[in-house]
C-alpha cells in the first residue's frame, strides 16, 4: 500500500517536470536506491535505462547543468532541413501554389496532395526529406487537413422563401381549422440480410457482430423500400414497408394506409388534409402518377387533397426527415436488417421523449415500374393550381365535387 502510493506521488511530480529535470530526478532517486536502482526507476518513470544513465553521468560530473529550464543547450540538436538548404522551403511553397484548392485569399489553405506525394517530389529533385517534418513544415505554412464540408446547396430558387412561407401558413390554417398536416417521404431503402448496418450499439466486449464482407445485392434476400407518413399534430407517424419499387403508386397507397388506419379516426370531422413533400422522387410535383393516384385517394376518401411541394435541395426541412427518420436510424444502428420482421419491428419500436410513436406495415405488393399517364388522363383530373407557385402547390377535389 504505501509502496502504491509513494509510486502515485512520484508519477505526479514527474508530469510537472521538463525533459531533463525529469532524467534528473530519476537518476538521482537511482542513486539513493543503490544496486537496482536504476531498473527500479525505470520501471516506475517509463524512461529508458539508457536515458537514466545519462541523468546519473549528468549529476556525477562537474560541468554546469543547464539552466533557465532549458531542454538542451543552446544549439544543440539536428539543423532543420530548411536552414542547411533553404531552396527546400521555397520548392514545397511552389508546389502547394500549383495545388491549393480554395479562397486564395483565405488564411486557412488546404492540399489535394498527400505528405507522401510531396516528399517523394522534393526527394525526385535531389533533397532528403521525410513526410513528417513535411507536415510539420505545411502546419506552419498555416495549411491543414481538412474534409469536405456539406454547405452549398447549389444557387437558390428565387420562389424559395415565399414556398416555404406559403407552406408554413397553410399548415397553420389546417391546424387550427382541425384538418390533418402530414409530412411525406421515401426512406433509404436498405438491402435485407446479414448485411453491415451503419453505427454502433452495446455488446459483450470482444464479440461485435459478425456480418457480410460484402454489401453487394445478390447477396442479400432482397430489398425493404420504407415510405413514412408523420402527423405533424400528433408526433405519429406509420412507414409503410414495401419490397419492390418506390413508384407514386406506392407512395399514394402508403398514404392511403395512414388515413384508414390513423387519419380518418384522429379527425372524423376532417374536410380536407395538407400533404408536405419534396420536390422529387415518387411524389415529385412533375410526376403524373403521383397527381393520378392521389385523385383516386381524393375520391375514395372523399377529402379535398392539398399538396405543398418543397423546392428543390431543401428536401432536409421536410419534417419527417428530422422528426421521424433521424430517430429510426438511431434506434436501429449497429443492428443487421436480417429480415423484413426485424426491419418491421425495429421501426415498430422507435420512440422519443417527445412522444414520437410510429406503426410499421408491410406492403408485399409488387409495384410496376414505367407506367405513363396521357395527356388525356391529365385533363381529366379534378386539379387546381394555387395562385401562388402553381407548379408547386395545388389541391385535387373528388371528381363528384367539380362544380364547387
Amino acid at each position: 500500500m504505501e509502496s502504491r502510493i509513494k509510486k502515485d506521488i512520484t508519477l505526479k511530480l514527474l508530469n510537472t517536470l521538463n525533459e531533463s529535470q525529469t532524467r534528473w530526478f530519476v537518476a538521482r532517486e537511482a542513486i539513493h536506491l543503490g544496486h537496482g536502482g536504476i531498473k527500479k526507476m525505470c520501471e516506475l518513470s517509463g524512461l529508458s535505462k539508457p536515458t537514466v544513465i545519462k541523468g546519473i553521468k549528468e549529476l556525477k560530473s562537474k560541468e554546469k547543468l543547464c539552466e533557465d529550464g532549458r531542454i538542451r543547450r543552446p544549439g544543440g540538436g539536428r539543423k532543420r532541413l530548411d536552414e542547411e538548404n533553404p531552396e527546400i522551403l521555397t520548392i514545397l511553397k511552389g508546389i502547394m501554389g500549383e495545388t491549393t484548392a480554395g479562397d486564395p485569399m483565405s488564411l486557412l489553405k488546404w492540399t489535394s496532395k498527400s505528405t507522401y506525394q510531396i516528399r517523394d517530389h522534393i526527394n525526385e529533385l535531389g533533397y532528403s526529406i521525410s513526410e513528417d517534418t513535411v507536415g510539420r513544415r505545411l502546419k506552419e505554412m498555416d495549411y491543414s487537413l481538412q474534409t469536405n464540408v456539406k454547405t452549398w446547396e447549389g444557387i437558390p430558387h428565387k420562389d424559395r422563401d415565399s414556398q416555404f412561407r406559403y407552406i408554413n401558413n397553410l399548415a397553420k390554417e389546417y391546424v387550427d381549422e382541425g384538418n390533418p398536416v402530414i409530412s411525406v417521404d421515401a426512406k433509404k431503402k436498405e438491402l435485407i440480410g446479414n448485411s453491415k448496418n451503419s453505427g454502433r450499439k452495446w455488446r459483450p466486449k470482444d464479440s461485435p457482430k459478425e456480418v457480410n464482407v460484402y454489401d453487394f445485392p445478390s447477396l442479400s434476400d432482397g430489398k425493404a423500400v420504407p415510405y413514412g407518413i408523420y402527423d405533424i399534430q400528433k408526433n405519429k407517424g406509420l412507414v409503410s414497408v414495401g419490397v419492390s419499387h418506390d413508384t407514386a403508386e406506392f407512395a399514394v397507397e402508403s398514404i392511403r394506409k395512414w388515413w384508414f388506419h390513423f387519419g380518418s379516426k384522429q379527425y372524423p370531422q376532417a374536410d380536407k388534409m395538407l400533404i408536405c413533400a419534396d420536390c422529387g422522387g415518387s411524389n415529385g410535383y412533375r410526376n403524373r402518377l403521383w397527381k393520378f393516384n392521389l385523385q383516386k385517394l381524393s375520391d375514395e376518401i372523399p377529402l379535398f387533397v392539398t399538396v405543398c411541394h418543397y423546392p428543390p435541395g431543401t428536401s432536409k426541412w421536410n419534417k419527417i426527415e428530422h422528426r421521424m427518420f433521424s430517430f429510426i436510424s438511431m434506434n436501429w444502428r449497429g443492428e443487421p436488417l436480417i429480415d423484413l420482421e426485424t426491419v418491421i419491428n425495429l421501426i415498430g419500436s422507435t420512440q422519443t421523449k417527445k412522444g414520437l410513436k410510429i406503426q410499421a406495415l408491410l406492403d408485399t405488393e409488387s409495384y410496376k415500374t414505367g407506367i405513363k399517364i396521357s395527356d388525356k388522363q391529365m385533363k381529366e383530373l379534378n386539379l387546381t393550381s394555387h395562385e401562388t407557385n402553381p407548379n408547386w402547390n395545388y389541391t385535387i377535389k373528388p371528381k363528384d365535387s367539380k362544380n364547387e
